[in-house]
């Protein structure tokens, strides 16, 4: 990856970072106010909703880890090279999934681990 696309990705990278960081703290005001107007009589419907903005600020700081490490990477000079196999992830990929640090393959590999030992 040449140093330009590499200043691109990183600046791409960055401005997900906050962007991200911005839903997280949304969320987590959103929530607060829900718990602070707590009612003895919340529905069940406001229980679930609940579980939901939790649940998506759970999923996005997962996401805030992964742009970090990605934003390491780049700035290492690693960014772009999958860190499993050690080949070049595809620059579609890249595009789609900035924060990604595997290619397609070891992904998947990765996936289907995951997925075997749950079932174990």
């Amino acid at each position: 990856m040449s140093k330009k696309a590499a200043k691109s990705q990183l600046e791409l990278l960055q401005g997900q970072r906050e962007h991200t960081l911005k839903e997280i703290e949304h969320l987590e005001a959103d929530l607060r106010t829900e718990i602070e107007h707590d009612d003895v009589d919340d529905s069940a419907q406001d229980l679930i909703e609940r579980d939901k903005t939790y649940a998506l600020i759970v999923t996005l700081k997962n996401k805030l880890n992964d742009i970090n490490h990605a934003i390491a990477q780049a700035e290492a000079g690693s960014y772009g090279i999958c860190e499993n196999c050690g080949k070049a992830i595809e620059p579609e990929r890249l595009e789609i999934f900035p924060e990604t640090t595997l290619c397609v393959e070891c992904k998947r590999l990765s996936e289907r681990r995951i997925r075997s030992s749950i079932k174990d």
